[in-house]
């Protein structure tokens, strides 16, 4: 009953049915009609630009010399959209006549720091970042290259309000926090799809390569309107690399980790591939990616015990296009993940037989099918379905512990339809309506898996730990409308979840939640924008990522779990902004000033247990009994006085608290430093030479300590952190081969400084999960790329 509402209420804003071709022309013969041109910026061609007919899914790419050939177009007056990364997007009408060419010139301006780049991440529509009323940032594959960034995780903490985490000295448990909020309050999409599970969010965030990455898009503040449960402090997007022309590119780099230092320093090779190939009528784009990597484990305080886990990964994946006439468009995606993992002791010898060992193997598999069909002029309906299979063995043991084998399976879906229309009038101005259903769902078992103990000659069988289903029905709907200076969006959505875990004999958890959304937008001067905003999200009481981890130590073994009478979270989130930004000349600035406040109702807190007599700890997930609240002001400064030099920075000011004191007496939250940002500076002396310098800045935080140190490690101890300055410098040099292909040259220093914790616990019974401060110590690389750079 309830979406046949959202249906019926959903329809009203169709004017016609879902699956009609509306204005669709009847199919015409060959026009003949062409178009040819080139793409520069200044006085230099600028290769590989895109070039879309709007309001058709017709696209061309311009070639490594920057010129470009479409043929058969549809004749009369057109609007032709010629984008690049790095430019300003440009839009020239053009008349089309049967049987003749017109040639184009586009002559691009630069936009170094990205103050006009299109982002869809906002309300699920293609716009201009300018134009949106929710601050959007994006991370492109040029803050990777500059920061050396192999993984999604090493690019996250050059965004306003984020900060990646180290979670575990022995495997490597890594979160990203969002506005001083645990990664699952974060609802991490990929293509916009919410199929990145909580089993793949465990190490997740290090399993992504960068070179499957086109960029990331950032919303910070509640988004649960549009992408529902866990968007409390807000989404990050991965969108997949797009083929847009033939082109190619191979990578490799060597790292060493703890260079300098009295211990072993850790090795870390990489090797990138990327190609895309599209057909001669750009009907047709396949784009492959391959990533190999393979880093050693790093014990930093020569205890014996690794600090970093060694990885070894091999990830491979597609995106397939096919335009299946001038308004419809089908995308297939595909990629595999194949990474172990492990960290402890004795490396050499099996994991049972080492004093500690915490390891993992994952087997990921991520396909999903979007179609798109253009209606009238501008509308536009899109239909999807993504999912995600994740097997994973693990061990997580001590002391030669025979029981501590596992396996867990994971499905994760998603599918639904969407229906952009827009409107010459609706209620008081013109307006988009953008609505859509959505049915989203896993599964997950986890095993711990039986042996045979030969000392007693006795079979232990398998032992469920985990099997829980959860089902969400949704549907949203939203308006947005411009006013002259006024953009106004207001968004509802309504979801249903049902959640079953038959492991634990809990009845069936349901519930319904109510989520609205509204934003504006006000053009003060034109380059004076003040943004406001308010969402409403929840968390439902499911399984959470760092609910699969196990802390592992002679000691303890800790587990997670959720309180029987545990209770969805709910939010109320407040944004408001101003953002100045402008160009003088080759000058590009951009100045914005962000306050936030999110209030926590019934927020999730731990309890932490006392260890048995088998040495197990249980930290039970319950509702505090008093809410949370999280506040502060993220800035950014981005500046660009010419092409060569391009300067990006955040920081952020924050207080994350309970209302009532909760472990060890303490109402602020734990590992959440109250100030945080980063720096990113690059700069071409001249064409062929890059330098660029990034730093990390970390305040201090508390970080609960339960450790071989201490008289009685199971009250444990509240400790304070100090604060890390991270800074990194590369250097890169391009040598031209051909007049399209280059082989660049590169080398650098992460954490130059060695700003990195030195206060490990140590021995088989200390804490793993006593671990903060930047992610790696300093490290030294060096590497070779070939390609259409």
């Amino acid at each position: 009953m309830r979406l046949l509402t959202v249906v019926y209420l959903t329809s009203l804003f169709f004017y016609s049915p879902f699956f009609v071709y509306a204005d669709e022309p009847e199919k015409k013969p060959k026009t003949d009609a062409m178009l040819f041109g080139h793409v520069v910026s200044g006085k230099e061609h600028v290769a590989f630009a895109t070039i879309v007919v709007e309001g058709t899914t017709i696209a061309s790419a311009a070639d490594g010399t920057g010129h470009f050939k479409m043929t058969n177009l549809p004749v009369g007056k057109q609007t032709v959209v010629i984008s690049a990364i790095g430019y300003k997007t440009l839009k020239k009408e053009v008349e089309l006549r049967a049987n003749e060419s017109v040639t184009l010139y586009a002559q691009l301006e630069t936009d170094n720091i990205g103050i006009e780049q299109v982002v869809v991440s906002a309300d699920r529509n293609e716009k201009s970042r300018t134009h949106t009323p929710t601050i959007v940032n994006s991370i492109n594959p040029k803050l990777f290259q500059r920061t050396q960034s192999v993984t999604l995780s090493e690019g996250l903490n050059f965004s306003p309000g984020l900060r990646m985490e180290n979670n575990c000295q022995n495997c490597g448990f890594s979160q990203v926090r969002m506005n001083g909020l645990e990664g699952p309050y974060s609802q991490v999409l990929i293509n916009s799809r919410p199929v990145f599970s909580g089993l793949a969010g465990v190490y997740g965030l290090e399993l992504i390569p960068a070179n499957m990455i086109e960029r990331v898009e950032v919303i910070r503040g509640g988004g649960s309107s549009m992408y529902g449960s866990n968007a409390i402090a807000g989404t990050i997007n991965l969108i997949t690399k797009d083929p847009i022309a033939n082109r190619f590119s191979a990578a490799i780099s060597q790292a060493f980790s703890g260079m300098g230092q009295d211990y072993e320093a850790s090795n870390d090779y990489n090797i990138d591939l990327n190609g895309s190939l599209v057909s001669d009528d750009y009907k047709t784009g396949l784009s492959l990616f391959g990533f190999h990597r393979k880093r050693d484990p790093l014990d930093a305080n020569g205890d014996g015990f690794s600090e970093m886990s060694s990885i070894e990964n091999v990830t491979v994946g597609s995106r397939l296009f096919q335009r299946i006439s001038g308004r419809g468009k089908i995308t297939l995606d595909y990629f595999h993940i194949n990474e172990s993992r492990r960290g402890g002791n004795k490396f050499d010898l099996p994991k049972h037989e080492a004093d500690i060992t915490e390891s993992v193997m994952h087997r990921i598999n991520s396909a999903a099918v979007n179609f798109d069909l253009l209606l009238r002029d501008y509308d536009k309906f899109s239909a999807f379905i993504s999912m995600q299979d994740v097997s994973r063995d693990s061990y997580y043991g001590a002391e030669q512990d025979l029981s501590a084998y596992g396996e867990t399976g994971d499905l994760t879906y998603s599918a639904g339809i969407q229906y952009i229309r827009h409107l010459d009038n609706f209620l008081f101005s013109p307006a988009t309506i953008t609505s859509g259903l959505e049915s989203n769902g896993s599964s997950l078992t986890d095993e711990k898996l039986g042996y045979y103990d030969p000392d007693e000659d006795k079979h232990y069988g398998n032992t469920l730990v985990a099997d829980q289903k959860m089902a969400t029905q949704a549907g949203f709907i939203q308006s947005e409308w411009k006013i002259d200076k006024l953009v106004i969006s207001t968004g509802l959505r309504l979801d249903h979840y049902t959640i079953e875990d038959k492991a634990n004999s809990t009845s069936d958890i349901k519930g319904d939640v109510l989520s609205p959304r509204v934003n504006l937008l006000y053009d003060v001067t034109g380059f004076f924008k003040f943004r406001a905003g308010f969402a409403r999200g929840f968390r439902a009481p499911q399984i959470f990522d760092e609910d699969l981890h196990i802390e592992t130590s002679g000691s303890r073994k800790v587990l997670h779990k959720n309180d029987e009478s545990l209770r969805q979270e709910s939010s109320n989130s407040f944004t408001a902004s101003l953002d100045f930004s402008n160009s003088s000349g080759p000058w590009q600035y951009q100045l914005l000033v962000e306050g936030f406040y999110t209030q926590l109702i019934n927020p999730f807190a731990n309890e932490y247990g006392t260890p048995d007599e088998d040495g197990v700890v249980i930290y039970t997930r319950v509702n505090a009994e008093s809410g949370a609240k999280v506040h502060g002001v993220n800035l950014e400064l981005n500046a660009s006085p010419s092409d060569r030099l391009q300067f990006q920075s955040g920081f952020t000011f924050q207080k994350s608290t309970f209302e009532e004191p909760q472990e060890f007496g303490e109402t602020r939250f734990f590992r959440t430093p109250d100030t945080y940002g980063y720096l990113s500076m690059n700069y071409n002396p001249y064409m062929l030479f890059n330098v660029a310098f990034t730093c990390n800045y970390t305040g201090p935080m508390l970080v609960p300590y339960f450790g071989s140190r201490l008289d009685k490690p199971a009250e444990g101890q509240l400790n304070k952190s100090d604060s890390f300055f991270d800074i990194g410098v590369k250097l890169s040099y391009d040598i031209r081969i051909t007049e399209n292909v280059k082989l660049q040259v590169n080398g650098g220093v992460k954490n130059l400084f060695d700003s990195f914790q030195n206060d490990f616990d140590t021995g088989i019974d200390r804490d793993p999960a006593y671990i903060y401060g930047p992610l790696s110590p300093r490290t030294i690389y060096l590497g070779l790329k070939i390609g259409n750079l």
